[in-house]
């Protein structure tokens, strides 16, 4: 009777343990799956990367193209992108990184644009080996923006001063506590044409332009899909379903193409908003960030 007691104990924690490792698996491949994870992978996939909204960091972006550039089982990244830009910086450590892995690692990227690819987001997709967009993407804003509030009137009639001792004149420029001098603008427009000359030598190289067709249209101004590729702005007229297909064609890969892609966090916490909100005050930045350069659509 004991005896099978005891196989009946075996067998129901063999079971459980059988079940807890089923679910361990399944969860796992969940979490790390996009259209099917690494570990899992078997044969060639295309990892897609998505580029939304205003570019203020680089590093999940990074991270993503580093991932899937040491993943063996990806042959092709495909960026996803909808953005206006954003940091000069930002925009410079993403292509950076594209660029790395096409030469190092030998990946195939493609850039397929949405809506809007703007200013340092068409900076980052001159770093793959072809540019796709809709016949209505909004393509261009090529050039530098530096803004920054001024607000020492209105702090004048509420009867706040503020003393600033600094080691040199230009120290505090972009301060939002007094307005710009000559000299502030002397230097901070030296750092725009500098930033500007780099786009343009970034879109020369990445599309093989001139200078003085990239200086025609890089005054600001956007245009269409359709209006870039008449530019040479843009390589291929596509919604993004084709520009997958398109990037399987030039990968290699036979048949329908499989797809790998990083789910976003769903979860937020209540620490998470706390974060987000508060972190400005919490490590003394001012209310107003000094200025930056930006390249961003407006």
């Amino acid at each position: 009777m004991a005896r099978k007691r005891d196989i009946a104990i075996g067998v129901i924690i063999a079971f459980c343990f059988l079940l807890f490792g089923s679910i361990f698996v399944v969860t796992m491949f969940d979490m790390y799956s996009g259209e099917g994870a690494s570990m899992f992978a078997f044969g060639d996939r295309i990892a897609i990367i998505d580029v939304y909204g205003m570019l203020s960091s680089s590093a999940d972006i990074v991270r993503q193209i580093q991932e899937y550039g040491d993943d063996n089982s990806v042959v092709a990244i495909l960026l996803h992108v909808d953005s206006p830009g954003g940091g000069v910086a930002v925009s410079q450590e993403i292509y950076d990184e594209i660029s790395r892995v096409r030469i190092e690692e030998g990946k195939l990227v493609v850039t397929s644009a949405s809506s809007v690819i703007a200013s340092g987001a068409y900076y980052i997709a001159c770093a793959s080996d072809m540019i796709i967009t809709n016949p209505g993407t909004l393509v261009g804003s090529i050039g530098v923006i530096l803004q920054y509030p001024v607000v020492d009137e209105l702090i004048d009639k509420i009867g706040i001063d503020f003393e600033t001792i600094k080691s040199g004149d230009v120290k505090d420029v972009g301060s939002p506590y007094r307005e710009a001098t000559d000299e502030d603008r002397e230097m901070l427009q030296a750092a725009i044409d500098d930033s500007y000359e780099q786009f343009i030598e970034v879109i020369m190289e990445g599309r093989d332009l001139t200078r003085e067709e990239v200086i025609e249209v890089a005054d600001g101004a956007v245009f269409t899909g359709r209006q870039g590729m008449d530019l040479g702005l843009v390589d291929r007229i596509a919604s993004f379903e084709e520009a997958i297909r398109i990037t399987a064609e030039l990968a290699g890969i036979d048949g329908k193409p499989r797809t790998v892609k990083e789910r976003p966090r769903k979860d937020v916490t209540l620490f998470d908003l706390f974060k987000t909100d508060l972190s400005g005050l919490l490590d003394g930045r001012l209310p107003f960030p000094g200025p930056q350069l930006q390249y961003l659509y407006r």
